[in-house]
Parts: structure tokens; C-alpha cells; sequence
């Protein structure tokens, strides 16, 4: 197979195209020889790695990776990250490999890969390298590491962002396609900011935990870095997925919409804090301004509990869950932990129980507080950080200015959130500035939608490698969601379409049926309403898709009357969707409608009539 002349920032789909445009018989050995060139150019002088992967492990998943090639016959479909390169954070678990969390006193031989990892492996993706983090994942700057600060991948003098701080700087210098991070407080979002690339804040339990080095287990989440929202969004899928093992995992209720609507209606904090950084504060106005244009209303909301809830994180009992985590090398080895580090979490051996107990009570009531004042909103948008720091001025004041960062950040977990960090106008200095929208839990195949749509309009370079934005492959079908066909009265504006958009049902398209349909106009119904009939002298009826969430459909099929219900429909392109059917016994004094092509056109000409 050609090599081609670099790798360096391929996306998911650039390096499906590379494998398969190779004749079948060689694409193992274009897996070894593209990786091989790749693992030449990564080396542990650079800070953002920890550990990379030995010739014997690459060699190893080689042959896994052929086992599962010749599993399935060949069909790269059935392993969608065949071949693919990605970086792991150091608190997760590679088997074989070190786990660290960036303190080496508590380093240990993993016995098998965390299940996020096992997943991804599963559909063929090759781990090439463990990441740099603050160590035990406590931070959000990026230098809290013995090994030390991973620099900004724009300014060197500037910090990355942590803790997930080496997986956002392989993956903005297109290093790798995508790597593994966690976010307990904003280490899958703000270091995506800083670095100008993507960071998917899954909902808690949606990526199973089995394998992590805990920080809070309860607020735990590993998250994706990517140059792009679709791969992101697209590795989430293939890593998550309830985990029976792991006690805090959960299963998608499958209740939240698939996409925000066009024009969406955004919260924004009434009380917008930078710390006195201008430039971040103008990027970020910047980029409301570019919401309203794409259509966005913009609506401030009172933050007050935003903000208590996030000074609870490490400014109450919350901190012990950190204690918690590294309680035995804190009584066995505390000189082992970074001082900063340290001083963070001895802070929870000073909660009592009834100390954490009454912090629950205060971060249920104040997340029921925040679930109100967004439930109005598709979203909220916020500043993933309200600014940036050097690494100089992070020296000398190591604690405040990691809890800026945090601004924005902190609560989300708590309150049981998903979150996507984009990227957004760099700042005048040239340094990233990327938002962030954050929305309920199991929202985030939604706010992925959006956040495509919004990646296309920014026309951006991908992190810091200078590339443009390719072109993307279409977005795989949602499991979570029923695709309908509506022809009538729950067409957009019309009478009954509020039985979908109540059900949290969002449009996606307008086409056709296949030309095997006729429409007629159903006697005695109120609303009036059509009936679609399957005819092989039919014609092409106009139709709008809507995906429904796989748990409200059934509700709405039990609302659908007599002699109307749902069927399969063949669409003009070949695709087959659920859709409106009506039985043939009510067409007896019904009028055929099928030349207007439509129910809209048909309403036109009665009214004009």
C-alpha cells in the first residue's frame, strides 16, 4: 500500500479511506506499516506522553486486530475503527501496560483493559500510548504532573489544560485521531478549549467507569477528545454502553431528542465572569453573536446555582470523595503525591459523615434547581474557561487559578449533565477560546448534532495541525430513536404535530415516498386527515421525517386513531422508515388526492378554492 506522506491529523473516516482504498489481502499489513511509520515519530521526550506502546504490544494487537478481521470475514463495516491509532489517559487501563495516574510510587501492571478501551480494541482500533494528566486526575491545568506540564499546543507559554492534559495535546497536534481522557470537574472540556479541538463530556454511566482509576467515583466520566464533533460523538458510541460490572453504570432510558432544532433557544449565564481576561471575554460575545446569526435566540438565566454548585466540588465534603480515592497513599506515602495535589485532597479528612450527607442534600436540592431553569432551553452555552493562564503565573497561584478554570465546569457532573466542548473564534492573541453547551443527561447524541453543524459553519482549523475541516461521512442511524414518516395532520404546523415535538420528536428532513403511494382525503375526520395507501399505480408523496425517541413511541402510536397506523414506508431513495398507513376499508368515500403530490398542496387548493 502507498504510505501516504503524512499522517498527521487524519480524522476516523481519512483513515477508513486509507485502509480501504489498499486491495483486501493487504490491509493488515497497511495497518502495521501505517502505525509503524507513526509510532517512529512519537517519542517520550515529549511531555504529553507517558508510556507508548513497545514494537512486541503493537505487534500483539496486530494479530488481535487480524483475529477480529478474519471474525468478520473481512467486512471493514463490521469494524469501524479498523486500524485506527488512538492515545489512552494514564488513570485508565491498557492490559499489560503501566497505570500511573502520573504517580509513579502508585504505579501498577493492569491484568486486562478498562471496558471503554476492550470496546473500542473491539472495533479495531490500536492503542498506541498512555497520556500525561494532573496527577490523579486532580486539576484542570495541565502541570500537576512529576513528569512535568504538558505545554498549550498553540504557546508553550501557556498552560494545556487539565487534567486530561496529554490526550487533548496528541490529539490537537494530530498526533493521534482521538484519545481517551475523564472528566470528574472539567478535565474532558477545558484542555479541549485551551487546544482548540473537541471534548465529549459523556453522561455520567454512559462510558462505563470498570477500569478507571477513580477520583470521584460518583462524578467520574471518561471523555473523548477528537479534531471533530462527528468523531467524537462517533467513539462514544462505539466505547459506551451499560457495563453490568461496573456498579454506577446506566442504561440509556432512550427518552431525549436526537438533534436541537434549527433555531434553537440557548441559556446564558446572566453574570458572565473572565477574571478580567478581555480577549476571552470579546471571543466569547464573538460567539453568541455567531449563534444568533446561525438562527440561535439567546436568553440570560439567574446562574446563582451554577455557581453554588460548583464551589461545592472542592470547597465542601465533596473533596473527601478524593481523599477517598488516594486514602492509602496518603497514610502510606504522602511525599509521593504532588504538594498541590496533596494539599487538595487531605482538605476531606476534615468533613465528618454527617458533613457529607448534609453536602447532598445541598447538591440535590441545587441540582433540581438547575434542571428547572434549563428545562425551558435546549441548551446551555457557556465559556468552556473564563481564561487562560502561563505557565509562570499558574506557579504562583496554583489553587485559584485552576478553580477559574473550573468557572464553568464544575457543577456539571454534580447535576447530572452532558457536555460538548467546541471549538470557537480564537482569541486577537491568537490562543484558543472554545465554548461549551451543556444540556440534561442522555442529551448528547443531540447536542453532537449541533455541534457538527456549528464545527462546519466556524470553519476552523483542526486543533493546531492547520488543516481544514473534510468532508464528513453521514451520521450513523440512531439506535436510540424511531425514524416516522408523517403525511398529514402531524406535519409541521399543522394541527396534531404537537403529539410529536411534546414527545421531544425533531425534524429531520423533507422528501418523498417511493412512487408506489396514493393519498386520499379521509371522510368525516377532525382534524382533517389523509390516508396513505400502498398502490403500484401510485405516485411520489411528499412526506417529513421526524426522529422520535425509542421510549415515547409507543405512547404515540397508542394515540394514532382508527383507520389510521404505523407501517413501513419505502422512500423515494430506498431507504424503509416507519411511517402513516391507513387501512383500505376507509377509503369508501374518500377523495383521491394523489395528484397534488401532497397534504400540503391538497389544504392549498381547498383554501384557495
Amino acid at each position: 500500500m502507498t504510505q501516504p506522506v503524512d499522517l498527521c491529523g487524519f480524522t476516523l473516516g481519512e483513515w477508513q479511506h486509507h485502509y480501504q482504498t489498499c486491495p483486501a489481502g493487504e490491509r493488515l499489513a497497511g495497518v502495521r506499516s501505517a502505525l509503524e511509520a507513526l509510532a517512529a515519530g512519537l517519542s517520550l521526550n515529549d511531555r504529553a506522553w507517558l508510556y507508548l506502546a513497545t514494537p512486541e504490544q503493537r505487534e500483539s494487537q496486530y494479530l488481535q486486530l487480524a483475529r477480529r478481521l478474519e471474525a468478520v470475514a473481512g467486512d471493514l463495516s463490521r469494524l469501524p475503527l479498523f486500524g485506527v491509532p488512538f492515545a489512552v489517559k494514564d488513570n485508565i487501563d491498557v492490559g499489560g501496560w503501566p497505570t500511573s495516574a502520573a504517580c509513579p510510587a502508585f504505579s501498577y501492571r493492569a491484568q486486562a483493559d478498562a471496558a471503554v478501551v476492550a470496546n473500542l480494541c473491539a472495533a479495531g482500533a490500536v492503542v498506541m500510548g498512555k497520556t500525561n494528566l494532573d496527577q490523579f486526575a486532580t486539576g484542570l491545568v495541565g502541570t500537576r504532573s512529576p513528569h512535568g506540564a504538558v505545554v498549550n499546543s498553540f504557546d508553550e507559554r501557556y498552560v494545556s489544560g487539565g487534567s486530561s492534559s496529554g490526550s487533548a495535546s496528541v490529539v490537537a497536534r494530530g498526533l493521534m485521531p482521538f484519545a481517551l481522557g475523564t472528566d470528574t470537574a472539567g478535565s474532558g472540556r477545558v484542555p479541549a478549549g485551551f487546544n482548540n479541538i473537541v471534548g465529549l463530556k459523556p453522561t455520567k454511566g454512559w462510558l462505563s467507569n470498570r477500569g478507571v482509576v477513580p477520583a470521584c467515583r460518583l462524578n467520574d466520566a471518561v471523555s473523548v477528545f477528537a479534531l471533530t464533533v462527528a468523531d467524537a460523538a462517533r467513539v462514544a458510541e462505539l466505547a459506551g454502553g451499560f457495563d453490568a460490572a461496573d456498579p454506577y453504570s446506566r442504561c440509556n432510558p432512550n427518552g431525549a431528542p436526537a438533534d436541537i432544532p434549527a433555531a434553537p433557544r440557548f441559556a446564558v449565564p446572566d453574570r458572565l465572569e473572565f477574571f478580567g481576561d478581555e480577549q476571552a471575554e470579546r471571543a466569547f460575545h464573538r460567539a453568541l453573536a455567531q449563534l444568533q446569526r446561525g438562527g440561535a435566540t439567546l436568553e440570560p438565566i439567574d446562574f446563582t446555582p451554577f455557581r453554588q454548585l460548583a464551589e461545592q466540588l472542592y470547597y465542601g465534603p465533596w473533596v473527601a470523595e478524593r481523599t477517598v480515592a488516594v486514602e492509602a497513599m496518603l497514610q502510606n506515602n504522602p511525599q509521593a503525591i504532588d504538594p498541590v495535589v496533596r494539599g487538595i485532597v487531605s482538605n476531606g479528612l476534615a468533613y465528618s459523615a454527617c458533613d457529607a450527607y448534609k453536602a447532598e442534600y445541598l447538591r440535590a436540592e441545587l441540582a433540581r434547581q438547575i434542571a428547572q431553569r434549563l428545562a425551558p432551553f435546549d441548551a446551555l452555552v457557556v465559556p468552556t474557561s473564563p481564561t487562560i493562564r502561563t505557565l509562570a503565573e499558574m506557579a504562583q497561584e496554583p489553587v485559584l487559578f485552576n478553580s477559574q478554570f473550573g468557572t464553568y465546569t464544575n457543577f456539571t457532573n454534580l447535576a447530572d449533565l452532558s457536555a460538548l466542548a467546541l471549538p470557537a473564534p480564537l482569541r486577537e492573541d491568537g490562543l484558543p477560546a472554545g465554548i461549551t453547551l451543556i444540556a440534561p443527561a442522555w442529551h448528547d447524541r443531540a447536542l453532537a448534532a449541533f455541534g457538527q453543524r456549528w464545527q462546519r459553519r466556524q470553519n476552523l482549523p483542526l486543533g493546531a495541525t492547520g488543516r481544514a475541516l473534510p468532508p464528513e461521512p453521514a451520521a450513523t442511524p440512531s439506535t436510540q430513536h424511531v425514524r416516522v414518516a408523517v403525511v398529514g395532520a402531524h406535519l409541521s404546523g399543522m394541527p396534531l404535530n404537537f403529539q410529536l415535538t411534546q414527545r421531544a420528536a425533531v425534524q429531520v428532513e423533507q422528501t418523498l415516498t417511493a412512487p408506489c403511494y396514493r393519498l386520499y382525503a379521509l371522510a368525516d375526520t377532525q382534524p382533517p386527515k389523509p390516508g396513505l395507501v400502498r398502490d403500484a399505480q401510485g405516485a411520489a408523496i411528499s412526506v417529513e421525517l421526524w426522529d422520535i425517541p425509542l421510549a415515547r413511541f409507543g405512547e404515540f402510536v397508542a394515540e394514532i386513531p382508527a383507520p389510521l397506523g404505523i407501517g413501513t414506508l419505502l422512500l423515494a431513495d430506498g431507504r424503509r422508515v416507519k411511517g402513516f398507513i391507513c387501512e383500505p376499508w376507509a377509503l369508501a368515500g374518500a377523495t383521491d388526492i394523489t395528484e397534488f403530490g401532497g397534504w400540503r398542496d391538497y389544504l392549498a387548493s381547498v383554501k384557495g378554492a
